[in-house]
């Protein structure tokens, strides 16, 4: 028996067909228009007797008044169908994310947040790209300048078998400025637990080391494509071309080589040097920094994530150069073998030391609030909220401003928009009062 195919309408006005068939149609019309002329059938003519007949016999039956109304609410429903059904497609097509809401209301945001404040986040590890992730929702301006000192894990391992600045920190804050694509979020910060010589590394460091060639051996090209790729609200930079490897003197007289193996010496660090003694300056970093509104340093790890960045000569003296306002964001909790028994001003002062800049910080932001039952588990780890000695902070010219930055979870850390919005509030609201610096013959970096 030889079954009948079934007679399917729907097929003929599949997305995409729908337009060829209305275009075959316009053109069956203009052929029937064609052959009339050739008949010498008046065709225009006969259309506008049979409308004019057609219009009286409505009258007729109604009052002018209703059909006309009828008609023009005809009319109106079907322009707003169009244009409900355009919006949905264009926004599927150009933000899926954004398919349930206008056109108009997806081009106020994108104006609004182009508008907003022209940030240079300066710093590296997990602290800055949460800091990222909270500032992509006021302001597209962003520029993240990272460290390229890593050496650990998976960018280490990557480091030193293709001589490539360590990706890690880099993808990080990719993600973090990434549109809100959660699965792509996700494939980027992916880690892969098995596989001979894919155990430990990240899908999206070996993405970008792809990348890196595909565009021609340029990591910078692979970064901004990178981005490009996410729909990234802001820049992300390294702090220099080439990778760099710092190293510590510690109290006791050891040198420590390495950005991952300096905290497990478990010292008191002294300072922190780099090799190259003067690395090269990444010059889009330095034209951020210039246009500058607003600098921010931290949150990251003192002298492994932050302190890096500002052992370039170039970014030091644009920073001393920029009239944005600086600001810096205080770990909540001391860090074992690099912070341990720190004051907030013992951050600041490691800061203005390395950075030989007495005017380098406008004002600090620290956390006010630890949850008791979360910090047994960090006193363990040999870790404690990191002492707020507020009047040291103010000799010193700086102002600090203390909130809550965190939210109540398993750990304490801090909370993206709770960080952005504070940053964003000193801002706004603060730049009018300059702090008064303090004297610099009274001010001392000693350690």
């Amino acid at each position: 028996m030889i079954n009948k195919p079934e007679i399917n309408l729907r097929r003929y006005f599949l997305p995409g067909l729908k337009k060829w068939i209305f275009l075959g149609f316009i053109g069956f019309l203009f052929g029937i228009l064609g052959a009339t002329l050739f008949l010498e059938l008046r065709p225009v003519t006969r259309f506008r007797d049979f409308t004019w007949f057609l219009m009286k016999e409505i009258a007729k039956i109604m009052p002018t008044y209703v059909s006309a109304t009828i008609a023009i609410i005809f009319c109106i429903s079907l322009i707003a169908y169009a244009l409900i059904n355009a919006n949905r497609e264009i926004m599927r097509a150009m933000a899926p994310e954004l398919a349930d809401r206008s056109v108009l209301d997806a081009l106020d945001k994108v104006h609004s947040l182009s508008r907003g404040v022209k940030v240079v986040a300066i710093g590296g590890g997990t602290g800055l790209s949460t800091l990222l992730s909270g500032l992509k929702h006021y302001t597209t301006n962003i520029t993240a300048i990272v460290t390229v000192a890593d050496d650990g894990g998976s960018s280490g391992r990557l480091r030193e078998e293709l001589g490539i600045i360590p990706p890690g920190d880099i993808r990080n804050c990719i993600a973090a400025l990434a549109d809100e694509d959660k699965i792509i979020i996700d494939l980027f910060k992916y880690r892969f637990k098995s596989g001979h010589n894919l155990e430990g590394h990240s899908f999206g460091n070996l993405f970008l080391t792809a990348l890196k060639e595909v565009v021609g051996d340029d990591f910078i090209k692979a970064v901004k494509a990178a981005s490009l790729i996410l729909r990234c609200r802001g820049t992300v930079l390294p702090s220099s071309p080439e990778p760099m490897k710092i190293i510590a003197e510690l109290s006791d007289g050891r040198i420590i080589e390495g950005e991952s193996k300096i905290p497990e010496a478990d010292g008191k660090i002294q300072r922190i040097y780099c090799e190259p003694e003067k690395p090269k300056v990444q010059p889009e970093a330095i034209e951020a920094i210039a246009n500058a509104e607003l600098i921010v340093f931290g949150p990251g790890s003192l002298y492994t994530s932050i302190i890096p960045n500002l052992l370039i000569p170039e970014i030091i003296n644009a920073i001393k150069n920029s009239s944005a306002h600086k600001i810096y964001v205080c770990n909540i909790m001391t860090q074992p073998g690099e912070t341990t028994s720190y004051s907030v001003s013992d951050h600041i002062s490691a800061l203005l030391k390395h950075s030989n800049c007495l005017d380098l910080l406008d004002g600090v932001i620290v956390n006010d609030r630890h949850p008791e039952k979360l910090l047994e588990k960090y006193k363990e780890k040999g870790q404690e909220p990191v002492y707020i000695d507020a009047d040291i902070v103010q000799k010193l010219g700086i102002r600090l401003v203390a909130r809550n930055l965190i939210k109540e979870e398993n750990l304490v850390r801090h909370d993206s928009h709770l960080l952005a919005r504070a940053v964003l509030m000193w801002h706004k609201r603060w730049q009018k009062y300059p702090v008064k610096k303090a004297n610099e013959q009274s001010l001392s970096l000693s350690s």
